[in-house]
């Protein structure tokens, strides 16, 4: 298939700036595979569409505030960077602005003076391997200190409250973007979901800026797939494998969990407690053999995740189903509203 088959017309007005509050007051549209129905309903609706034994598979994975505004020591000139990746200790991989002013050996200070860093190299690609020197116990206090979230670049405005681009659940920080699926869930609706006899399993995929990246290859199936880190625990593999061997299903919430256990489904052909770094690119034409349902949000066109949803639900329904909800001015992106396929 070509990138352009996944092309649709959004207008801008639609694409959500901030999130829907309560998180769960967001719409939620209902595509069944089996009859091709779709229904309109709220997304505090989703218990209505679980039964006891299911599983709810979630990315526990939390988003580090990892932008950093800055100057360069002496000229006093304003720096940013976007922390991408652990390299080693306290040096990380970088995207740097602006790129070509920042060489190596390039001084840089944060905040009030106490987080500071040294560029080290420039990549092939143009990122930087960056080294910090803070006077706390980790970096990460720094970050919580001084760094901001790094939105994606079609939300123009600025959080007023940095949790708001955190799931509920999230607690293993690594991710550079939210796992945006889950942020539709408060804890009174997963207490509700538990209380129905509903699991609520933790996998962690630690979501990179690779998943923003546009698919730049005509060919779909020439395009490569950044590599990301996932673990799913004893526990988790248990669950799902549990509601499989009992006849219920596997709901996995957002892109990430899918592509989660599909990858392991993959390498294994089941779900065990296992951890590594995954490619895995999903599109029409490739089987998915690990999930029942999936809870996800409306994805860019051309973007590997609207191709995602295709290689599950169809590509001619995906297609049909985005028209809809742009027709009924469902709200798109990272703080949209919500489809649920089953």
């Amino acid at each position: 298939m070509l990138k352009k088959d996944f092309w649709y017309d959004l207008p801008k007005e639609l694409i959500a700036q901030e999130p829907a509050d309560p998180r769960d007051s967001a719409r939620l549209m209902v595509l069944r595979r089996s009859d091709d129905s779709i229904e309109h309903r709220v997304f505090r609706d989703l218990p209505e569409y679980l039964e006891a034994g299911d599983v709810l598979v979630v990315n526990n994975s939390k988003v580090l505030p990892a932008r950093l505004m800055g100057v360069k020591v002496p000229t006093g000139a304003v720096c940013e960077l976007l922390l991408l990746r652990q390299v080693r200790g306290d040096t990380w991989e970088c995207l740097a602005r602006p790129g070509k002013r920042m060489q190596a050996g390039t001084r840089l200070t944060f905040g009030d003076g106490s987080l500071t860093a040294v560029v080290d190299e420039t990549l092939p690609d143009g990122n930087k391997h960056v080294t910090f020197t803070y006077n706390t116990d980790t970096l990460y206090e720094k970050l919580d200190e001084f760094g901001k979230m790094p939105l994606p670049p079609y939300i123009t405005k600025q959080l007023e409250d940095q949790s708001q681009y955190q799931t509920v659940y999230a607690k293993e920080l690594g991710s550079a973007a939210a796992p945006t699926a889950g942020l539709h869930f408060t804890p009174e609706l997963l207490d509700k979901i538990r209380a129905m006899g509903v699991t609520i399993a933790e996998i962690t995929l630690h979501v990179g800026l690779g998943t923003f990246r546009p698919v730049s290859e005509e060919n779909i199936e020439d395009h490569a797939m950044h590599s990301e880190w996932y673990c799913i625990d004893d526990e988790a593999a248990a669950a799902i494998n549990r509601a499989r061997a009992t006849g219920h299903r596997v709901i996995a919430v957002g892109t990430t969990s899918c592509r989660t256990l599909e990858a392991v489904w993959a390498t294994y052909g089941e779900i065990r407690p296992c951890s590594g770094n995954t490619s895995i690119f999903l599109y029409p034409g490739v089987e998915l053999h690990a999930i029942d349902g999936l809870v996800t949000n409306f994805h860019l066109p051309e973007s590997t995740l609207i191709m995602l949803i295709s290689a599950f639900y169809g590509y001619e329904k995906t297609m049909a189903a985005y028209k809809v909800a742009v027709e009924q001015k469902y709200r798109f992106f990272s703080f949209g509203d919500a489809m649920l396929i089953l």
